[in-house]
């Protein structure tokens, strides 16, 4: 076993959380080592392949587009539609700092950095009755998660001045050290040699992810009391699988607050070319595509349409009788509403190609379209409803969909425009004619007609799992990121930022997110940790 000391602070986690925490210790003249166990072309964890949203509060683009937004508003929002736990202070003491803060701590610290944000708003989770965002507050970072990562990190190395910065990348954090009641450092493994190193330290802060990324772990946690699939893609950071966690509740008293409470996704299909064991791409349904069970026929009485309550829908599938569902759509709607969550297949975005991206959403993304229909088994195209209940059976091994029942699915559905819009009185057509009202929404989603429309064709089936993305719970913080113990104190010399620490708190979503709340919720108890060692608390 080697020794190695030397730092003020070790940040274990090479995640977005990890980064701006070592980056803010630097910026303030400390000597930092960051063990990150991914290799060195995937620092920055999940966020370099996420997308780049984020719910801003009282942001001058909000106010260009008038939109009305305050602390209060977004509080009472974020409260009501997360049902928060009253007794739960520390959890909601980060909810109202992230609504009081997030414009001034991420926003405007961002730009600073050289980061910007599409010229947009975006308005998603309204809640089923109106209770979730109560006014457009989704903001898109140009150039996507990837760009965020590549500043943040170039501004990383920047900082590291007189060579203060010591990385270790391919090493897993096993175990924390602690002496005199303190913890004083970590046992880490290099995973190419098998070597454990003893890392000393005056304090560590833990940015090790969710738990999420174990299936084993998700299962675990799973509250029995919802329904759940058996069967999920993994769309979380494989390396997230909470082990730490664990060491902190069983030697240090850490508490894991609401480690069932998560944030996956309904709608996701299996990598093409996925990364590691069970990688799973996570879709932004279609708004204006039927959500069918695995029998063909429409789930209701409700129908499901994403933009509104994404806790609702992934309970929705998780209860249904085979761990799959179907999107039934066209090619119009497709090339006007299909997209992918990610970085990854986000090009315009990510690559800032703002003419092609202008192309793409007045005309369609044809591409993408093309582009999954190529690549993935799951995404089924054909020129008859007939033929396309042939390709759904065939990709199950099954007999499950009978043609008429595909078609009457389709028809009843179609029977809604027997009389242009004089006989719509379906609740799909409604909250699409709702989300319409928005400029970004009316852009994006395709002005209700018939799925047999003329000329619309050809007809697309989805097979859909759900994916497991993010931890709402995590190890309890208080509003300087210090992980609490025993008697709600703080253990000394740990401190835990991002989604192992519930995005502060221990849980401050609740049990659903405002959506875009995580890489705000992961800048924002970062800078609160590197305040608080800087400043000797």
């Amino acid at each position: 076993m080697t020794q190695q000391s030397g730092s003020d602070a070790l940040v274990v986690g090479g995640g977005l959380a990890g980064i701006v925490t070592a980056l803010e210790l630097l910026r303030a003249g400390r000597r930092v080592t960051l063990v990150d166990r991914d290799t060195p072309e995937r620092f920055g964890g999940l966020a370099l392949w996420a997308f780049g949203g984020m719910a801003l509060v009282g942001t001058p683009l909000q106010a260009a587009k008038k939109i009305a937004d305050s602390p209060e508003r977004a509080l009472r929002d974020w409260i009501r539609f997360g049902e928060l736990d009253p007794s739960d202070h520390h959890s909601l003491a980060w909810a109202r700092y992230y609504a009081e803060h997030s414009c001034t701590e991420v926003h405007d610290w961002l730009k600073n950095e050289g980061i910007k944000f599409m010229p947009a708003v975006n308005w998603v989770e309204r809640g089923l009755h109106g209770e979730g965002n109560s006014v457009p507050r989704y903001h898109v970072v140009w150039g996507t998660s990837r760009e965020l990562v590549r500043i943040l990190v170039a501004a990383l190395h920047c900082a590291n001045r007189d060579n203060r910065l010591t990385l270790l990348h391919g090493h897993r954090v096993d175990q924390l050290q602690q002496q005199a009641g303190k913890v004083c450092g970590v046992l880490a493994v290099n995973e190419a040699t098998g070597e454990t190193i003893r890392i000393s330290t005056d304090v560590v802060v833990l940015a090790t992810g969710g738990i999420n990324g174990s299936h084993e772990e998700c299962r675990a946690n799973w509250p029995r009391q919802r329904p759940m699939p058996a069967t999920m893609l993994n769309g979380a950071h494989p390396n997230a699988d909470g082990k730490l966690h664990h060491e902190v509740a069983d030697r240090f008293g850490g508490h894991i607050v609401n480690a069932g409470e998560m944030w996956n996704y309904a709608a996701g299909f299996p990598h093409p070319f996925p990364h590691f064991n069970g990688h799973g791409l996570s879709t932004i349904p279609c708004k204006s595509a039927l959500w069918l069970n695995h029998r063909g026929e429409r789930i209701g009485p409700q129908p499901l349409v994403t933009g509104f309550d994404t806790h609702w829908l992934c309970q929705r599938v998780a209860e249904q009788e085979k761990p799959w569902t179907w999107h039934l759509l066209n090619w119009r709607i497709a090339a006007r509403e299909f997209a992918i969550s990610g970085a990854e297949h986000n090009q315009r975005i990510r690559d800032k190609q703002f003419p092609l991206f202008l192309k793409e959403l007045l005309l369609g993304n044809h591409r993408l379209v093309k582009q999954m229909a190529a690549e993935s088994p799951y995404f089924l195209a054909a020129d008859t409803l007939a033929g396309l209940t042939k390709k759904m059976n065939a990709l199950t091994c099954s007999n499950d969909i009978d043609p008429t029942v595909l078609q009457a699915t389709a028809d009843a559905f179609d029977a809604n425009f027997a009389n242009g819009n004089k006989l719509e009185n379906d609740d799909q057509i409604r909250r699409i004619l709702h989300a319409r009202q928005w400029g970004p929404d009316r852009l994006r989603t395709c002005k209700p007609a018939p799925l047999q429309k003329p000329g619309a064709g050809p007809f697309i089936a989805i097979h859909m799992q759900l994916i497991t993305r993010k931890s709402l719970g995590g190890l309890r913080t208080d509003l300087h990121s210090r992980v609490l113990g025993a008697d709600d104190q703080p253990v000394a010399g740990l401190y835990c930022v991002g989604e192992a620490a519930g995005f502060g708190g221990g849980n401050s979503n609740g049990k659903r997110s405002l959506e875009g709340t995580f890489l705000p919720g992961c800048i924002l108890t970062a800078r609160a940790a590197a305040r608080c060692i800087v400043s000797g608390g």
